[in-house]
């Protein structure tokens, strides 16, 4: 069994995304937010191309993914993947407690606290962690993000 960093994974994620937008004459609307993905409605840079490596894994492939402990216990999901400013991962939402689908709740944890594994073609992450302090911890709501 593979073990990869998460954030490492992750954080070739986002730098290609920004290698991935068309090219657009810089304008007035467009902020910068740094290295990566330019926050506004214009590129920044001409548009270039990555090329992925066996290591990367892209983020769809992350969505569904279980989330185990040390005990093996399947203590949740992997929902979606936060990207802080453009650019890079700061946060994994997971899906925890409940039973399909009634009386989930959703999380945002630290990349770094997370480990990926290929588990012979099927990937799984891992927490140091239980079902009961995951279900104390903070709760994400996504009615509450900006549109």
């Amino acid at each position: 069994m593979k073990l990869i960093p998460i954030a490492a994974a992750l954080s070739i994620l986002s730098a290609g995304a920004a290698f991935a937008q068309q090219t657009v004459a810089p304008g007035a609307d467009a902020m910068m937010a740094g290295p990566g993905i330019a926050m506004g409605k214009a590129a920044t840079m001409p548009l270039k191309y990555v090329e992925i490596k066996d290591a990367d894994i892209v983020t769809s492939k992350l969505i569904g993914v279980e989330i185990y402990n040390k005990a093996n216990e399947d203590v949740g999901e992997i929902s979606d993947i936060v990207i802080g400013d453009g650019k890079s991962v700061i946060g994994v939402v997971a899906s925890v407690g409940g039973f399909l689908g009634i009386g989930e709740s959703y999380i945002v944890i630290d990349p770094a606290s997370l480990a990926l594994a290929d588990d012979n073609g099927t990937w799984k992450a891992y927490v140091d962690t239980n079902k009961d302090d995951l279900s104390k911890a903070p709760k994400f709501d996504y009615s509450k993000l900006k549109k």
